[in-house]
């Protein structure tokens, strides 16, 4: 019988050569002081950091199975459907807020445009009026992509719901940068413009909205990302929209794909819708809103036509679970500089260094969005912008060997865990090599395909 000392020897190598690394992570020793991790998520607030879906009206035949799979999925914004089609007792139940639109189909830009003064005036009053007085309405539905022509008209529409229900918002959506620009005849035109550029600086000044909303479905159209061209379309609306955002202080929202946009292009997976909503946060947006999810005329929606749950419907849960931790704390930060590695999608895109991360190791394309919070503290989120393979990377700031610290997701309360080396117990399953003893002493980070993490930067710096 082997003695009792020489067992528990034998048990403890067996136990250390089976576990070759153990990842060392502190538990929160960095002050939360900007009270990132207590954020409250407040309902019927329209400053709220948006989840949503597209605008159609609610179409479901059970309607009240639809709201409650929103809410089951995430979304704290519903439809835009009018006061008699909409639950809306059971959208204040469920914590979505709610848009109404007016009764019959969304006009168009063009339908604007043809109304006078006091017909829009007394159009949007009627639609208020008939939303009823529900403490779960939060706005009211006018326009999706609008020519440049219209925004006069919608100018009015905005003013009247600031008028008859002050507080609310008007959601108006805007076209991407792949729409057509000005040309002599305008009737080819989609813009109104001569650039895309004119048309948001328009819509910020002619119509002064409450946000600046846009769709861009150049993630699958793309190809996944095959297709430069079409890649950076999609990073260059985001960068544009930013830039109008911040010169004029209006928030903004990305509405983007989660169903196959088109037949041939790809369909919807953890990766891209992953990617759609980081690189979104990283740039500072105020929501994201996904087209489509009840199927509609679209493959590979959330919700099929039998009005089932798909695999799409179970990725976009868990992406807007995350954005719903991470949402309400990005709408805490100010953007303060957007930043790619190296080589760059497009040559108008800004590459690293940044104002606070001076360096950043990873072999597969980043893009890094720099913040601060009210209280001056410095944060940074991290996306990779592969949709092919998981991302090791090493962040060096301003601050040499500043210690940082990851927001966790993993938990409905978030958490900082610290990015530290790896403590190595046993180097067998390793092989012992030196290239990855030094790995194992790199202070880095790892992100799947698509994926993005939100670090504060603490401004402490590690004793060794």
């Amino acid at each position: 019988m082997m003695k009792t000392s020489v067992f528990l020897r034998v048990l403890l190598a067996a136990l250390l050569f089976s576990t070759s690394t153990v990842q060392a992570w502190a538990d929160e020793p960095v002050t939360d002081d900007d009270g990132i991790l207590r954020i409250e998520d407040k309902p019927f607030d329209v400053n709220r950091f948006v989840i949503g879906r597209d605008f159609h009206e609610n179409k479901f035949i059970d309607q009240d199975k639809g709201l409650r799979g929103m809410a089951d999925c995430y979304f704290n914004m519903s439809d835009a459907s009018d006061g008699q089609k909409q639950n809306l007792s059971l959208c204040k139940k469920l914590g979505l807020n709610t848009i109404i639109s007016a009764r019959g189909k969304h006009l168009t830009g063009k339908d604007w445009m043809a109304m006078s003064d006091e017909e829009i005036d007394a159009y949007v009053k009627q639609m208020i009026e008939d939303g009823g007085k529900s403490d779960a309405i939060v706005g009211y539905h006018i326009c999706d992509e609008p020519s440049a022509m219209a925004f006069p008209k919608l100018a009015v529409a905005v003013a009247a719901v600031r008028k008859y229900a002050p507080g609310k918002m008007a959601t108006i959506n805007l076209y991407p940068n792949y729409a057509t620009l000005w040309t002599l005849d305008q009737v080819k035109s989609q813009l109104g413009t001569r650039t895309y550029r004119e048309y948001l600086e328009q819509a910020a000044t002619i119509i002064k909205p409450d946000m600046i909303s846009y769709d861009n479905y150049m993630v699958q159209f793309s190809m996944d990302q095959s297709d430069a061209k079409r890649t950076a379309q999609y990073y260059t609306n985001i960068m544009a929209v930013r830039e109008v955002s911040l010169k004029y202080g209006i928030p903004w929202w990305n509405v983007v794909s989660g169903n196959q946009i088109r037949h041939y292009t790809t369909i919807p997976t953890l990766s891209n819708l992953l990617l759609q909503a980081y690189t979104s946060l990283a740039a500072g947006a105020g929501g994201v809103r996904w087209f489509t999810y009840w199927q509609g005329g679209y493959n590979y929606a959330p919700i099929n036509k039998q009005e089932r749950r798909t695999q799409t419907w179970h990725y976009l849960r868990e992406v807007n679970r995350q954005l719903s931790i991470l949402g309400p704390i990005m709408k805490r930060l100010k953007s303060t500089g957007v930043y790619f590695t190296d080589p760059s999608i497009d040559p108008s895109l800004p590459l690293m260094p940044g104002e606070h991360v001076k360096h950043i190791k990873c072999a597969e394309p980043l893009m890094v969005g720099e913040f601060l919070s009210e209280k001056g503290n410095r944060y940074i989120m991290v996306v990779n912008l592969s949709l092919e393979r998981s991302a090791r990377f090493i962040v060096e700031t301003a601050v040499k060997n500043e210690r940082l610290f990851v927001i966790n997701t993993g938990e409905e309360q978030p958490y900082f865990q610290e990015i530290e080396e790896t403590k190595l117990k046993s180097t067998s399953m390793l092989g012992g090599s030196p290239e990855q003893l030094a790995m194992a002493k790199e202070r880095a980070y790892w992100l799947p395909a698509g994926a993005g993490v939100l670090i504060k930067c603490s401004g402490l710096v590690h004793e060794n």
